[in-house]
């Protein structure tokens, strides 16, 4: 059965977590991936449910591409501005089971530059908070989140995965053994200009600069040797995410 993105965040915390809002005793006063200072909500880990599986089905569209495969050094493609993204043609696959850290990842995307293929061979833990390479439920990133860089804001993760994987440009090898990281979040991005209000201004909240009324997808491959004249820092971040999330 497929799910629409906001009937599966409605169910996911009306059903599946055991809200606890309010009072003091609530708030957590220390910080990990699961546990934030300031929080008024708690749920129950995946792996705390008698019924959990581990299987993970979604898949991801409307997608866009931040800047270009070609781009000369000096390049940002983070692009919280969103004056370099482009929308392109295609979905991603994603089956998994977190709980064995096994499945598939799967992007088919048509660029400028013709039909780009990025697919995870192997999941990969490179950091404790990982779980040995798929985790769900946590948050990652931001500067107090316990886990990821700052390169995003603090956002509540649905399911992310690491790896080592391809991509294939025209049925051609276009990398090999590069870094991919996939990651379900909380909106990032606005849903009608695409920009990410991050670092936000006189922000208010230790919560995350993210809208919890949407979700989307964000991912990238990225080479293994650095250039500091990037940003992110690397010879090689090819970024992407999508702005519908299916779940199934």
């Amino acid at each position: 059965t497929m799910i629409n993105t906001a009937s599966t965040t409605l169910l996911y915390l009306t059903i599946a977590m055991s809200l606890m809002v309010g009072t003091p005793n609530h708030l957590f006063s220390q910080t990990t991936p699961r546990q934030q200072p300031g929080a008024e909500v708690s749920f129950y880990a995946p792996d705390q449910h008698d019924l959990y599986d581990g299987r993970w089905i979604l898949s991801g569209s409307k997608l866009h591409m931040v800047g270009t495969l070609n781009d000369p050094p000096g390049w940002d493609h983070m692009d919280n501005d969103a004056s370099d993204v482009h929308p392109v043609d295609g979905s991603v696959e994603i089956d998994v089971n977190e709980i064995e850290n096994t499945g598939s990842f799967v992007a088919r995307m048509e660029i400028p530059e013709g039909s780009l293929i990025i697919e995870i061979d192997r999941f990969h833990e490179f950091s404790e908070c990982q779980d040995g390479g798929i985790v769900a439920s946590l948050f990652e990133h931001g500067t107090d989140s316990g886990c990821g860089d700052a390169n995003w804001p603090k956002t509540f993760i649905f399911l992310a995965g690491w790896g080592f994987g391809r991509a294939t440009l025209n049925g051609d090898t276009l990398y090999e053994e590069y870094q991919i990281h996939f990651m379900i979040t909380q909106g990032i991005r606005d849903r009608e200009t695409l920009v990410a209000h991050y670092p936000l201004e006189d922000k208010q909240s230790p919560a995350g600069a993210v809208n919890p009324a949407t979700q989307q997808l964000d991912f990238y491959i990225r080479s293994p040797e650095n250039d500091s004249r990037n940003h992110p820092t690397r010879q090689v971040f090819d970024h992407f995410f999508g702005m519908e999330v299916t779940w199934k």
